[in-house]
């Protein structure tokens, strides 16, 4: 990381570049340690009362003393990927929500307020693309009266590590107390080489709907009240073009195998690819996304996406491999 001109270290941002992407080094030092320089790029979200904030691609916020810094310049932003497709970050956003799509949704200016009787965070958080036509306490007391109506905690869904995404918003909103509970990473890749991947496919079975045999390997199923069942096969089912794959179990059991895969022009998403623990290692989980690829394939579509919990070490393994790649990544904020 290069920060010289002519030798010398300079400090060459300033409160006027908050919300550029930059690169800063601080000295940092601790009681009985000698002072070290520390690092730091990401988007300047704050600059106030001496203090920057810097959010990293994966969220994470650095509060900086501003009279810590020793260099801090502007940088372009992250370089174009050299292979698998290229998307802008509204592009992929909305992507994702159509193959997931609430069972009640409202508009607030340019945000989506989506809710489905609490079958996960994503059916029930605000999506939000742009100006909710309020200023910001107004519009998210807005949304916590919303879903207070519904009996549901309130959420905002924000995006980072990408141009485009949402950082000063994730600022904004920890700022007024709200908690991030939970982070994943949007990933995408060229779909191709998925469909030309060596597996069994034969093994594998195609569906347009849901059955009851997959919803027993369905993990997020679990036992839920006819309400929130309701709500789950509506948003599972849910857009453009629905397959469910599965590989058949022990007879009468439930699958070894499943997964789902929304096809939206050019766009396969993958979700739901869970595999037996009794099962596992013996590349299901390759065969159904090999043979979901293919069928998404014979519709036209070219790239892929997904989203894997970035605790998630075993799916990460298995989507590096597929030649997968980090796109940004998306957090889930809980009003406190």
């Amino acid at each position: 990381m290069e920060f010289t001109r002519g030798g010398q270290l300079e400090v060459r941002i300033t409160p006027a570049d908050v919300g550029k992407r930059v690169s800063v080094r601080r000295l940092t030092s601790s009681a009985g340690a000698p002072a070290t320089f520390t690092d730091a790029v990401g988007v300047l979200t704050s600059w106030n009362e001496g203090v920057l904030l810097i959010t990293r691609r994966t969220g994470e916020t650095v509060r900086i003393p501003e009279a810590s810094l020793v260099a801090g310049k502007v940088v372009p932003a992250e370089p174009a990927r050299r292979r698998g497709p290229a998307a802008d970050f509204p592009e992929l956003a909305r992507v994702t929500a159509r193959a997931w799509q609430p069972v009640e949704s409202e508009r607030l200016g340019e945000w989506e307020l989506r809710a489905s009787s609490g079958f996960t965070r994503r059916a029930n958080s605000v999506l939000p693309l742009g100006d909710p036509g309020l200023p910001l306490d107004d519009a998210l007391a807005r949304v916590r009266t919303w879903y207070e109506d519904r009996g549901l905690p309130a959420y905002v869904q924000t995006a980072t590590g990408a141009a485009g995404t949402q950082e000063e918003l994730c600022t904004e909103l920890e700022a007024r107390g709200w908690r991030r509970e939970v982070s994943a990473e949007v990933r995408i890749g060229a779909l191709a080489p998925i469909g030309d991947l060596d597996a069994e496919v034969e093994r594998v079975r195609l569906a347009r709907s849901v059955d009851e045999a997959w919803l027993q390997r369905y993990q997020r199923s679990g036992v839920p009240g006819p309400h929130v069942l309701k709500a789950l096969l509506q948003v599972v089912g849910s857009g453009p073009s629905v397959w469910f794959a599965s590989v058949p179990g022990v007879m009468g059991g439930p699958p070894a195998a499943i997964g789902r895969c929304v096809v939206d022009g050019r766009w396969a998403g993958f979700m739901a690819v869970e595999v037996d623990p009794a099962y596992r290692r013996q590349g299901l989980a390759t065969s159904v996304m090999t043979a979901l690829a293919r069928r998404a394939l014979e519709e036209g579509a070219s790239a892929a996406w997904l989203q894997v919990e970035s605790d998630n070490d075993g799916a990460r393994a298995l989507y590096d491999g597929m030649g997968f790649a980090t796109h940004h990544r998306y957090h889930h904020f809980r009003a406190a």
